[in-house]
């Protein structure tokens, strides 16, 4: 067992902690690549405390790469600075390597000139000068209360600016009292977990997002996949279903970008209102809209309270702050109170910088610059596809979001592609892992990101992707 130092004089809680702690185990080597991680059990034993900051660390770190799942085996500690010598000789490293090359946030295996991940944000655009104030505001106006733990459930000030922004910006009604403050999208599906008593089966988009998935697995749901048509998740396949709960992205699906239209959102919640089911709306870049006019939340069309709405500041904002928020629906205030002792809600100082920062405006002119900065990069890498492959290739889910769905026109394997790119410098993504049931369509779908990558640096990664598969393409 490793040494775990957990302190109560710092503002960071303790799953925070753990994550810190054992990120930087591994990468200084106490924790040797490859090396098998203590079970939650075994370290909530040794630690004391309870399993869910060990469950969200070892979470975290499994979102970042910085761990690695083996079936009925464990977690095993990946350190992304050995991977290259570790790959000859560890077996584990083997089995998970083309998973690594394609995962949304691990660490390159090699030196890539340009990477479309799909995660990434402009760092250009972060307001660092407005940021910077906010935070010195926040020492200056709580010093007297820096010393002391905050409201589990998040500062109330911070829930309270909140009410507004989403009802001005995504029609979502709610009071403070409904909203949870937490650390991102697995926190908040954990938190959902211990919620959703007497229910066992869950829905889920196929494609859909992996990590949340595998959250609800490991916490005893069993996972119905439901497929994703033109119009998003097929409606009748969920009538079909024993689900009593599905986890929807309606304002851009993830992988394949398909935004469900007005119609089928209402089809979506009579569904809930007749079977009394939750919908769990995950709205992770619902501020980025192309094409047509704006299409309400889920929540915003809810009159029965059966949708869970969960929202982050990573795409507007930067992941670095770890800082998401959920509404939930009136009639489970009453059972979060008996789960009040499992939350725990991100750095105080920085709810309290972010309230400060959407109270002053910045907020507001912040995701004004970066929806038109995303919106004319949006455009210019359609308009690259189009020149630079014609008709090789098809481009879905371009209406919002960070990123594209594009199906290449060859009978090479999305495999194949991504490894082409690699070798000409070119990171892209086939997102495998977000199948269940992998269900092969006729030409092989691979995603590009463009949040985090200037408009010279596309067109670069564009023309290098044209070498690479210059030869493999069907004109």
């Amino acid at each position: 067992m490793f040494d775990i130092l957990l302190s109560e004089q710092t503002d960071h809680p303790l799953y925070m902690q753990l994550y810190m702690q054992i990120r930087n185990h591994i990468r200084s080597d106490v924790i040797p690549n490859g090396k098998r991680l203590p079970s939650v059990r075994s370290l909530q034993q040794h630690l004391n405390i309870s399993k869910t900051p060990i469950e969200t660390a070892y979470q975290m770190l499994s979102a970042e790469g910085y761990v690695i799942s083996k079936p009925r085996s464990g977690l095993y500690a990946v350190n992304p600075h050995a991977i290259r010598s570790t790959l000859q000789k560890d077996d584990i490293s083997d089995h998970h390597l083309a998973d690594r090359q394609q995962s949304i946030r691990t660490p390159a295996p090699q030196n890539y000139v340009i990477d479309f991940n799909s995660s990434g944000v402009d760092k250009d655009m972060f307001p660092i000068r407005a940021w910077r104030k906010t935070v010195n505001s926040a020492l200056e106006n709580y010093s007297g209360s820096i010393c002391q733990d905050g409201d589990p459930q998040g500062e109330y000030g911070l829930r309270s600016v909140l009410t507004d922004y989403l009802r001005n910006a995504r029609g979502v009604v709610c009071t403070p009292e409904q909203i949870v403050i937490g650390s991102g999208i697995l926190y908040s599906i954990g938190i959902l977990t211990k919620l959703l008593t007497g229910i066992q089966h869950v829905a889920f988009e196929e494609p859909g997002f992996e990590p949340v998935r595998e959250q609800f697995i490991r916490n005893g749901y069993q996972l119905i996949p439901i497929s994703i048509r033109d119009k998003g998740i097929s409606l009748e396949e969920l009538e079909n279903s024993e689900a009593q709960t599905v986890y929807v992205t309606p304002s851009h699906q993830f992988p394949t970008g398909i935004v469900i239209p007005y119609a089928e959102r209402e089809y979506l919640l009579a569904w809930a209102n007749l079977r009394n089911a939750y919908i769990i709306e995950d709205d992770y870049d619902g501020e980025f809209r192309y094409f047509g006019k704006p299409i309400p939340s889920l929540q915003s069309l809810d009159r029965q309270g059966r949708v869970i709405y969960i929202g982050t500041f990573s795409k507007a904002f930067t992941p670095a702050l770890r800082m998401n928020y959920m509404v939930l629906p009136m009639e489970m205030l009453r059972k979060m109170q008996s789960i009040e002792h499992l939350l725990s809600s991100p750095s105080r100082m920085e709810q309290w910088a972010m309230q400060s920062f959407i109270e002053q405006g910045h907020w507001y002119r912040h995701i004004r610059k970066m929806r038109k900065n995303y919106r004319e990069k949006h455009h210019r890498l359609i308009e690259l596809m189009h020149t630079y492959f014609a008709n090789s290739v098809a481009i879905t889910g371009h209406s919002a979001g960070l990123h594209i769905q594009v199906s290449v026109k060859t009978h090479r394997t999305a495999e194949e592609l991504v490894t082409l790119a690699a070798s000409e410098g070119v990171r892209i993504y086939d997102l495998n892992k977000m199948w269940m049931n992998r269900n092969d369509s006729r030409y092989p779908q691979i995603y590009l990101g463009f949040g985090g990558i200037s408009e010279s640096e596309m067109e670069t990664g564009i023309i290098l992707l044209r070498k690479a598969w210059s030869c493999i393409l069907d004109e």
